[in-house]
């Protein structure tokens, strides 16, 4: 089974409760990420990965952006959430591989724990989609997990691994740093944003 079809498979189930799962991490930690992440963003926006839609509250007013995941069970969710918070959905079901859009047709792109998901062997490919589908000098902003240097917290995320990779496909050890580089995507900006776990590398084409 390819890793787009197995992913597809795990997330037709994870719909079900992956937004009672994620609520406490969404409500006191995630919230002011996103908000801080969709700052100042406009024009032509691509959300990818977006899952149940947790962006969506934060999307510019003034913007449009496109809601893109493989699994159509989620964007149902995101579609429900985006109405809610006011806004217009334009929904894409689209592998982060083959996209389907023009290329230079977005000004900016999000991934918010779309990479920790994506297999080690899979980024560079999923990147350079990324970059193909951005205009000149535009920016795609990724916010991903990694393993702590605190021994006590890493050893705690040690134990948790196999529980959110079962539920998620998620792991903490992906080398996206390295695939962001080699896919020619040019690094602006790369600071922890929550403790030393949470990963924010924004990038430029």
């Amino acid at each position: 089974m390819k890793d787009t079809d197995r992913l597809r498979g795990l997330y037709r189930k994870a719909s079900r409760y992956y937004d009672i799962l994620d609520w406490p991490c969404e409500h006191f930690r995630y919230k002011a990420l996103r908000r801080e992440l969709w700052r100042n963003l406009g024009g032509r926006i691509l959300d990818a990965g977006a899952g149940t839609g947790r962006n969506g509250p934060f999307y510019p007013p003034n913007a449009e952006v496109v809601t893109a995941d493989l699994s159509p069970e989620m964007l149902e969710k995101a579609r429900r959430r985006i109405e809610a918070a006011g806004r217009k959905p334009h929904i894409a079901v689209t592998d982060a591989l083959n996209m389907g859009f023009s290329g230079g047709e977005f000004d900016a792109c999000v991934s918010t724990f779309l990479f920790c998901v994506l297999p080690d062997e899979l980024q560079a490919r999923a990147l350079r989609e990324i970059k193909r589908v951005l205009k000149p000098g535009g920016k795609v902003h990724i916010l991903e997990y990694v393993y702590s240097q605190d021994r006590l917290r890493r050893l705690w995320m040690r134990t948790l691994s196999p529980l959110v990779e079962r539920l998620y496909g998620a792991r903490f050890d992906r080398r996206t740093d390295e695939h962001v580089r080699a896919s020619g995507l040019k690094v602006v900006e790369r600071r922890f944003v929550h403790s030393d776990t949470v990963l924010l590398i924004v990038a430029q084409a």
